[in-house]
């Protein structure tokens, strides 16, 4: 247990370092770690430590040196591959991982890229993108970037998610028409999408998508509804398939062992019953592993079957510490990048609790009271990860869990696994079980349901800071302490900047900016002590990607803010408004306005219109465009807001041009501002010489997608507002950025800085 310990911390500092060392250190601490682990002292666990810290370091170095260089970045090539995983059919694309062939161009060679297949714009109907199924092979030209996502609060980590996955690229499909299949599915993925689709079939029920997630781990037809639900009752661990899933198998397969070794005693003389057992709880969990995809907590609790199979085989017996040490130590020796998935943690944290607060007590307490004691050690227990992992706790939880746990996971799973068997010894036996699944699912969604609709059942928390996690471990430590010893409730004072982070809000008459990372678009939040306004939501392609509820709503989450006073939509162009929708039907709106005339697919509830202002703690806000009766020409017409306070002002000029810019200088001083987030993303067409000197500013703030099309922001507007005396600051290098306008003066904070991690695209370039 101490050798696996230290192997987790060593990898976990190897990653959480500000940089990555070089190869040849990583290989100097690999060599003296493992001397250190193999030779019989008691410095053994720093020995495993060191190891561990090497060997994840050189993973690290081998995955991004096999990312794609940024002399092929938007390069269109031409290569074929293999299909691997399950593609994700939607309505306007479909998402899927292609292993490139060994012909391929050097860079590309044998890796692994993540693609998206587009419909055309005025398409009525799917394209032959719909052809792709897991395990085929295809001929594909495509056009490629370096893994690379937003930098947020609350947000994605895009290029963590590359590195753990081993994808080298990613990009879309050009020229769909030319591509070409050239040879059909095959493999496990195959079988597995073959699999799904007789369940689809087979159970004509909404909830066949639930059977699929349980039988075959395949969340595909899952709405985005569905995991707000399961989410808000915590239930997200179940649905798709654990290790307690696997374990079900592997003890099914020891049955069979053990039922043939009665049937046939002559098979005792070559392996002992016992042993054959263990022998045929490997073959079934590695089996039913290998039909979930080998998704992580499938595979951590194959290695702890492993190693019980093998210490019986070897007649050596283990603890039940033991087994999870070494199963621990397998992951992180095979795959030390594991630990940059939330599952790892949560997989290896909850048997951790389990092992340390409920120790072996058979037959002297009753099993429901074995079970909801363990239910809430793993709800104490794993509640800090879960806020930190995903910044939200669910109220609703341990109630969820008591009902879905034995439901789901003694009913329902075994149908459908029986199911799955069945059709798989011949085509056509399998749906009576499948279809007894989802009616035993039905009842119990229905009532998840009504707890999901609860006020309580999801807490969204604000970002905590790093040191905010150990305390709330160590107060759970000390809460789950035997019965008796005093001091217990101090414990929850460790929770306190887990659950209270500070927030650093503004004070009354001080204003707090945050130009959010959306890519090629604009989402601005400002702040005041007491109200909160949203100028922008950022873009969002129809049937597709949507800033609004992947970027701006995490963001209000992680920021603490659970409803918005006001929202200005600068105009109706889609990156502006394209998230409208989403941060409308999920967050508290108390007044909207955009310009007159907009065509937005939510409409604002009153018009901006020059010269309306109003008043928030101390704070001016003020509308200098466009004026009453003004045509909407889009860009031309976008709300210019200017925000003023004691201690300086902040201009949002939305995507005017230079005409707007000459009609706002006929009133100089309306326009000066410390703060002024460059309008159009900085495109030529805007911020005109006399327009940036009026302004006046400290700060420059673009907003804009990295390597966008269009050039933004263009690089004589950035030394135009350089030359003027402003410090410029975009969003693709700096990520979301942060701005205090109080008494200090004024104070910038910027994402990718602040939240530095050693594979931030950013940095290594």
């Amino acid at each position: 247990m101490a050798c696996a310990a230290g192997a987790l911390l060593g990898a976990v500092a190897c990653l959480f370092l500000p940089a990555f060392a070089p190869a040849g250190v990583n290989l100097l601490a690999v060599a003296v770690g493992l001397l250190a682990w193999l030779r019989p002292w008691r410095g053994r666990a720093l020995g495993a430590c060191l190891l561990a810290l090497g060997w994840t370091g050189l993973h690290a170095g081998w995955v991004l040196d096999a990312q794609l260089p940024a002399r092929w970045e938007g390069r269109e090539v031409e290569l074929s591959g293999r299909i691997v995983g399950l593609p994700e059919h939607e309505a306007r694309r479909t998402r899927f991982r292609l292993r490139v062939d060994a012909d391929a161009p050097g860079p590309l060679r044998g890796r692994l890229l993540q693609l998206a297949w587009y419909d055309d714009f005025d398409a009525l109907e799917p394209g032959p993108r719909m052809g792709l199924h897991a395990g085929a092979s295809w001929q594909l030209r495509v056009r490629l970037r370096a893994p690379r996502g937003l930098a947020n609060p609350g947000g994605f980590d895009m290029e963590r998610h590359a590195l753990a996955q081993r994808i080298a690229a990613t990009g879309l499909v050009r020229l769909p028409e030319d591509a070409r299949e050239r040879a059909p599915a095959r493999g496990i993925d195959a079988w597995r999408e073959a699999m799904s689709e007789r369940i689809a079939v087979a159970v004509p029920a909404e909830s066949s998508r639930f059977v699929r997630a349980l039988a075959l781990g395949d969340t595909r037809a899952l709405e985005d509804a569905d995991w707000e639900r399961l989410r808000a009752v915590g239930l997200t661990h179940l649905i798709a398939i654990s290790g307690f899933h696997v374990g079900l198998v592997a003890g099914f397969g020891a049955w069979l062992a053990l039922a043939a070794w009665w049937l046939l005693p002559g098979l005792g003389r070559w392996l002992p019953r016992a042993q054959a057992a263990a022998v045929g709880a490997v073959v079934g969990a590695a089996i039913y592993a290998a039909v979930a995809g080998f998704a992580l907590p499938t595979v951590r609790t194959l290695l702890m079957i492993v190693v019980v199979a093998l210490a019986r085989l070897a007649r050596r017996p283990l603890g039940s510490g033991q087994v999870l040490g070494m199963a621990l130590l397998a992951i992180v020796l095979a795959d030390p990048l594991a630990v940059l998935q939330a599952g790892f943690w949560l997989s290896f944290a909850g048997v951790a609790w389990l092992l340390w607060c409920l120790p072996p007590q058979a037959g002297r307490r009753s099993l429901a009271r074995e079970f909801l004691s363990a239910q809430g050690v793993a709800t104490l227990g794993l509640l800090p990860l879960g806020v930190v992992l995903f910044n939200q706790a669910s109220l609703a939880g341990p109630l969820a869990n008591l009902v879905a746990i034995p439901w789901w996971s003694l009913v329902v799973v075994p149908l459908s696994l029986l199911g799955t068997g069945l059709e798989a010894a011949q085509a056509g036996w399998g749906g009576w079980a499948w279809r007894a699944a989802a009616w035993c699912f039905d009842p119990s969604w229905e009532l998840f349901g009504q707890l999901a609709a609860s006020p309580f059942a999801l807490w969204w928390l604000p970002e905590a800071r790093d040191l905010a996690l150990p305390l709330a471990l160590l107060g759970a430590f000390w809460l789950l302490l035997p019965r008796g010893l005093p001091g217990r409730g101090l414990a929850l004072l460790l929770w306190l900047p887990l659950l209270h982070p500070p927030r650093e809000l503004p004070r009354h008459g001080e204003l707090e900016l945050h130009v959010l990372d959306v890519g090629q678009g604009l989402a601005v939040v400002v702040r005041t002590a007491g109200h909160v306004l949203l100028y922008d939501a950022g873009p969002a392609a129809r049937d597709g990607w949507d800033a609004g509820e992947r970027a701006v709503l995490p963001a209000l989450r992680a920021l603490g803010i659970g409803r918005l006073d006001a929202v200005v939509i600068s105009h109706a162009d889609r990156d502006h408004a394209g998230g409208w929708e989403a941060v409308r039907r999920l967050v508290p709106v108390a007044s909207s306005r955009a310009p007159e005339g907009a065509p937005l697919d939510v409409e604002a509830e009153r018009p901006c219109r020059a010269g309306e202002s109003w008043d928030w703690d101390g704070v001016s806000f003020s509308f200098l465009h466009p004026p009453a009766h003004f045509p909407y020409l889009r860009n031309e017409a976008s709300c210019v807001l200017r925000v003023a306070s004691a201690h300086g002002a902040v201009l949002l000029p939305g995507d005017i041009g230079e005409v707007v810019e000459a009609r706002l200088l006929r009133q100089p001083a309306q326009v000066r501002a410390e703060v002024v987030v460059v309008a159009h993303h900085g495109s030529a067409g805007s911020s005109s010489p006399r327009f940036v000197d009026a302004t006046g500013a400290r700060l420059a703030l673009v907003a804009a997608g990295h390597g966008n099309r269009f050039g933004h922001p263009r690089e004589e507007v950035v030394q135009r507002w350089r030359r003027h005396g402003a410090e410029v600051l975009a969003t693709p290098q700096s990520g979301a950025i942060r701005v205090w306008l109080g008494a200090d003066g004024l104070a910038v904070r910027e994402r990718r800085a602040w939240r530095g991690r050693p594979w931030d695209r950013q940095r290594l370039q």
